[in-house]
């Protein structure tokens, strides 16, 4: 018979039971206790974890025969290991506690989850899985962007196709993709929430992925801008839907860098787009582009649908209240996510509030409402850059429309960078404010960061206008470019985690709301660039936008500051 030491090591080593000494304390003294080992598995350290970070020292079972190993040596064995045990602890103990998860009680008619750690919790999928369905998820969520901004450079070219001279209208194609990101997201997102992220996704991505096709075969303009803002609409469901899917698979302390990742496609799509768009046109004509954008909205499209999976929590438990009523028998049985004080509402009303619920979100808290109008304007911004950047290259230094694609090379390097500081940092500064605090997270700790990021908008616009305007060389307008990018990733990502953190049972229609406004706002403001900078000249136009953007430096800073009293005051019945 093995001694209750010798299983201690075998089978892992309880906290409570094994491990007396604090944090603090660089040592640990084992002691015999009489407490009862823990029934949670996540309460014990296992052998695993202890040589994962020990290499050099296999645990091995300690034999109990005095003829090989003396007492002495046992107690100097279980001494190293609890020192070992106790590093692996401290790790742990750096993560967020999470909230524990509602699990089934079927004798009171609970269905939930078997037990905190159920494997298809979408929380404790393996990594490998997690990021998997995140890396699937921001393949399309490149493709979409990538496709709304992969005919501006081919607008000239397009517009004597069609015999139009009017820039604006010429324009439209472009701008009334965006205006399908905004109607779309009103009924996806609620949808997503009772039928499911997958199915709701893999629906909307074959949907973008047919109107390429009535795109590339348009024989007019407008029948061109009818196709572009059906596309556009199934194109929304991956920019509504990402960040509810990301909420699903990752813990707050986890959650900034997968958002980050997330987000590299509609930041950095956009901006490759118009460089592969300007060839395209330049070499073998504009209606390529579309069927450039088909072959890897087809393929990305297959692979998700094969290979994805739903995450969403409520979802998945309503899927399974349905089978175990069939297979029981038992009609009583309801989600442990259901109002228990309520009746189930009848499907019409459930199908009627999703639908209300993301223009609720954004008229109704001026919180997500003020946000969404920063992101609306520093994102419609963007896109009247990739209109007007044609215009201005062609005139001011005589590119050719293949040449001008890699004027938005330097906003690419922007997001990037921007990116790269912000998955590196924001984690981390979540972790060590909720310490300070107590222990207790408040989402309105992702928005210092945005602070500093949106000192660096105002500067392209001062730097690129002015030595446009004065013809400077080339290499300065285009290194005025960068910051923007790295200014628009840095508000960009701590504003959208902030919604997603403050309603996460909703976090679809919460960017619904928020992509609404941004989209809406970036369909018709880029259409005034051409008329503004004719008025103004490009000097005084881009510095118009460069004062509007200062002005709207305090924006985060105010809700950093009251955000927390606010939204309690605000609080909404969603």
């Amino acid at each position: 018979m093995a001694s209750s030491s010798e299983r201690d090591v075998e089978k892992g080593i309880p906290r409570s039971a094994t491990i007396t000494s604090s944090d603090d304390e660089k040592g640990s003294v084992l002691q015999d206790s009489q407490e009862p080992y823990p029934t949670d598995a996540s309460e014990c350290v296992t052998a695993e974890e202890i040589e994962s970070e020990h290499d050099t020292m296999p645990i091995e079972p300690v034999r109990s025969r005095a003829s090989r190993v003396s007492r002495v040596s046992v107690k100097s064995r279980l001494s190293r290991v609890a020192s070992l045990a106790s590093t692996v602890l401290r790790r742990k103990k750096e993560r967020l506690a999470r909230a524990p998860l509602p699990v089934s009680d079927l004798d009171n008619g609970i269905v939930g989850w078997e037990g905190q750690d159920d494997p298809k919790m979408p929380l404790n999928f393996p990594k490998f899985r997690k990021w998997l369905i995140v890396s699937f998820l921001s393949l399309i969520t490149f493709v979409t962007p990538f496709a709304s901004s992969i005919l501006a450079p081919g607008i000239t070219t397009m517009s004597k196709e069609f015999g139009t001279s009017n820039l604006t209208y010429a324009s439209m194609p472009v701008s009334i993709f965006l205006l399908g990101y905004a109607v779309g997201p009103l009924f996806l997102a609620p949808l997503s929430e009772l039928y499911g992220r997958h199915p709701v996704l893999s629906l909307s991505n074959a949907f973008f992925a047919v109107w390429q096709i009535g795109c590339a075969l348009s024989p007019s303009l407008d029948s061109l801008i009818v196709f572009r803002f059906l596309s556009g609409i199934g194109g929304s469901a991956c920019m509504t839907l990402g960040g509810g899917v990301v909420a699903d698979l990752f813990p707050v302390d986890e959650r900034g860098l997968a958002l980050s990742v997330w987000t590299i496609g509609p930041l950095v799509g956009p901006c490759i787009g118009p460089l592969v768009g300007a060839w395209i046109a330049y070499t073998i004509g504009w209606r390529w582009v579309f069927w450039v954008s088909l072959i890897p909205a087809v393929i990305v499209t297959v692979v998700i649908g094969v290979f994805s999976t739903e995450t969403y929590h409520q979802v998945i438990i309503s899927k399974k209240v349905r089978r175990l009523r069939k297979e029981l028998g038992r009609e009583d049985l309801r989600s442990c996510y259901a109002d228990p004080s309520k009746p189930p509402p009848p499907m019409k009303e459930v199908i009627l509030q999703g639908l209300c619920r993301p223009l609720k979100m954004l008229i109704l808290n001026p919180l997500i409402l003020l946000l969404s109008t920063y992101i609306a304007f520093a994102y419609a911004v963007l896109y009247l850059l990739f209109n007007t950047i044609p215009m201005v290259f062609e005139g001011q230094y005589g590119w050719s429309v293949g040449l001008t694609g890699l004027v938005y090379l330097p906003l690419g390097l922007g997001f990037c960078a921007g990116l790269a500081v912000f998955a590196s940092l924001s984690d981390k500064t979540v972790v060590k404010m909720t310490r300070a605090n107590d222990g207790v997270y408040e989402p309105e700790m992702r928005l210092p960061a945005c602070i500093f990021f949106a000192c660096f908008l105002p500067i392209t616009f001062f730097v690129y206008g002015w030595s446009t305007y004065n013809k400077v060389h080339v290499a300065v307008p285009l290194i005025g470019l960068i910051p923007y990018g790295f200014g628009l990733v840095g508000i960009w990502q701590p504003i959208q985690a902030y919604i997603i953190d403050s309603y996460p049972v909703y976090a679809a229609s919460g960017m619904a709301a928020f992509t609404v406004l941004r989209s809406l706002v970036a369909a018709f403001l880029p259409l005034a660039g051409p008329k503004m900078y004719d008025t103004m000249g490009l000097g005084w136009g881009n510095s118009l936008l460069g004062f509007i953007c200062i002005a709207m430096i305090p924006v985060p800073a105010f809700i950093y500051k009251f955000g927390g009293k606010l939204r309690k005051k605000w609080a909404l019945n969603l």
